[in-house]
């Protein structure tokens, strides 16, 4: 008689369970993966020479539309009608299209996000691990890193951030290279704790006894290890790095025209705030609901990372 052995669920599969009783992060994956797509489309859609969707378009005749609302077919040539043939999202001062402004800016937000968690995050990774590695060895080490971390968390984030962009000609790179630069103590902070705890480990004794060198335990066999954290740290960040470009761009630090972001629309539209309201609460309420979706997946990513719960389900 064959006796049947219970299949293991899999990594992935205790993910996704411990996600789904999660109800607020399934929500906050949907919004992270729908606005992943909305950013692609208005990476394809709005820029290029001829972009399906022309964010820059001006049409006077045409401004301060409200949403939904149908063009002047006599007053406008074909190549400046609406794609949709309406203005779903109404037009601003300009006479701009806003919803293909919103699209442009949602990949705006995307890339400055990504890329300046990605600086931050390898900086993080590099400056922890050192601590954390050298520390008991080399206590200057540590001590020299960790200072160095107090200090910056000495200076008000936004406001340094704001300090240098000012200083710094007006490039989307530059603005995710200075968030980047000014973002990655937390992240060295979760890598320092967990190089700590893991350096007395019985596998990383063992790699030095087999004569490994330093980069390669550091690389190959600890980093992976303590990189749950910061996958939590970075997909929170992610969230605030949006939130600091679209607070620099209403500032009229962030992104220069004519690349539409939800910062400059949200700044365009506080004078017609009355007139327009579809201008303040359109780029408000995205900016609303991408953060939120970053901050309750990057919540609910941090359950599927506890080991406790994991091994609860």
């Amino acid at each position: 008689m064959e006796m049947s052995v219970p299949q293991r669920d899999s990594r992935w599969r205790k993910s996704w369970r411990l996600i789904k009783i999660n109800k607020l992060a399934c929500i906050g994956l949907v919004f992270f993966v729908l606005f992943v797509w909305v950013a692609i489309a208005g990476c394809v859609l709005t820029f290029g020479t001829k972009p399906v969707f022309d964010p820059s378009l001006v049409r006077l005749q045409e401004k301060l539309r409200p949403p939904l609302s149908k063009p002047s077919l006599e007053t406008l040539l074909p190549e400046e009608l609406p794609v949709l043939g309406i203005y779903l999202f109404g037009t601003d001062d300009l006479g701009r299209d806003v919803f293909a402004r919103m699209l442009q800016g949602a990949w705006v937000s995307l890339t400055v996000g990504f890329v300046a968690v990605g600086i931050s995050v390898l900086i993080g990774i590099l400056m922890g691990g050192i601590a954390g590695y050298f520390g008991q060895d080399r206590p200057f080490i540590d001590t020299l890193i960790m200072r160095f971390v107090d200090i910056m968390l000495c200076f008000p984030s936004f406001f340094l951030i704001l300090t240098v962009v000012a200083l710094l000609p007006a490039s989307m790179y530059n603005i995710m290279i200075v968030i980047g630069l000014t973002s990655w103590m937390g992240t060295t902070r979760f890598v320092r704790a967990e190089f700590l705890s893991l350096r007395e480990q019985d596998f990383v004794t063992a790699a030095r006894a087999l004569g490994l060198n330093h980069a390669r335990i550091i690389f190959r066999h600890m980093i992976p290890n303590a990189i749950a954290p910061v996958l939590v740290s970075a997909t929170i960040g992610i969230a605030t790095a949006i939130l600091t470009e679209a607070g620099l761009s209403f500032l009229g630090f962030g992104v220069p025209p004519p690349d539409a972001t939800w910062g400059n629309i949200l700044a365009s539209g506080k004078d017609f705030i009355f007139d327009a309201p579809w201008l303040t609460f359109i780029p408000g309420f995205a900016i609303l609901i991408v953060v939120l979706s970053f901050n309750l997946f990057g919540e609910g990513l941090r359950d599927v990372l506890n080991p406790k719960l994991r091994e609860r389900y």
